[in-house]
C-alpha cells in the first residue's frame, strides 16, 4: 500500500512510519521537522536505492503552500494524525489565542489537508482521523482540545457518509491517553495509559479489520461514555476529578 501520515516525527505518527514501513508498504511521512525526518528514515532503511519511507516536510498550519501528491500514485491510506494540546487555566480571562492556535493546528488544518489530499485517495481506499476519548466527555480545561477533537469526530462521522459514494472508507480513531512528547507536558495523573507502540498494533489492527471507528483501551472508553450517559450535575463532578 502506498501510504500518507501527518505527525510523524514523534509519538503515534512515528510509531504509524515505523510499523507500516516494516511490513512492506510505501509510506510519506510528514513533518515540520526536516531532521526529525531523516532520523525517522536513517533508522529504518537499509536498502537506499528502494526507501520505504519518504519524508515529506512542510507546515501543516501553512494553509496555503501544502505540497501536492502525483495523481499517477494514489493514496491506499491517507492518515491524518498530527495534532497539538494545551490548556485552558483561567476560563475566565480566556486565553483566545492559544484557543485559536489550538483549533488551527486540530480542526482548521485537516480541512486544508483534505482539500489538498482527498482526491488522491484511490477507489476502496480509506482516510483515516485521529481523534481523541476526550470527544466523548468534556473535561476541565480542555476547553480547546475537547472542542477540536469533538468537531474532528463529527467531521469523520459526516465525511464516512458522504464519501460511501465515492468507495472511500472512513475510520475515526479514538485513544486515551497514550504515551507521546504531547502528555510528557501533562502534570495530571493518566489512567489506563498506554504505549505508542501498543497504540499503533491497535490502530493498525483496526484499519485492516475496516472499523469505522477504532476506540481504547476498551475499558477506559467505556468509562468515558458511561460518565456523559449520567445526569449531567454527576458527570460534571466525576469529570471534575479527571484531570
Amino acid at each position: 500500500m502506498r501510504i500518507m501520515i501527518t505527525g510523524a516525527t514523534s509519538g503515534i505518527g512515528q510509531s504509524l512510519s515505523k510499523d507500516y514501513a516494516q511490513q512492506g508498504h510505501q509510506v510519506i511521512a510528514c513533518g515540520r521537522s526536516a531532521e526529525k525526518l531523516q532520523a525517522l528514515v536513517d533508522s529504518h532503511e537499509t536498502d537506499l536505492s528502494h526507501p520505504s519511507i519518504t519524508p515529506l516536510c512542510f507546515d501543516l498550519t501553512d494553509y496555503h503552500n501544502f505540497p501536492e501528491l502525483n495523481q499517477n500514485e494514489p493514496l491506499d491510506l491517507l492518515i491524518l494524525n498530527a495534532g497539538d494540546c494545551e490548556y485552558i487555566d483561567d476560563p475566565i480571562n480566556f486565553d483566545a489565542e492559544l484557543f485559536e492556535r489550538v483549533i488551527n493546528i486540530n480542526l482548521i488544518s485537516i480541512g486544508y489537508a483534505l482539500k489538498s489530499w482527498l482526491k488522491n485517495i484511490k477507489p476502496g481506499g480509506r482516510l483515516v482521523l485521529v481523534s481523541s476519548s476526550a470527544s466523548f466527555l468534556p473535561l476541565p480545561r480542555a476547553e480547546a482540545y475537547g472542542a477540536s477533537k469533538a468537531a474532528l469526530t463529527y467531521l469523520g462521522r459526516t465525511l464516512s457518509v458522504d464519501l460511501a459514494k465515492h468507495n472511500i472508507h472512513v475510520s475515526i480513531v479514538h485513544p486515551g491517553f497514550v504515551e507521546t512528547p504531547l502528555t510528557e507536558r501533562n502534570s495530571f495523573s493518566m489512567p489506563m495509559i498506554i504505549s505508542s507502540e501498543a497504540a499503533t498494533q491497535r490502530i493498525v489492527k483496526g484499519i485492516a479489520q475496516g472499523k469505522s471507528e477504532i476506540d481504547f483501551p476498551r475499558r477506559f472508553i467505556m468509562l468515558m461514555k458511561l460518565l456523559r450517559m449520567l445526569p449531567t450535575s454527576v458527570w460534571q463532578k466525576l469529570a471534575s476529578r479527571m484531570v
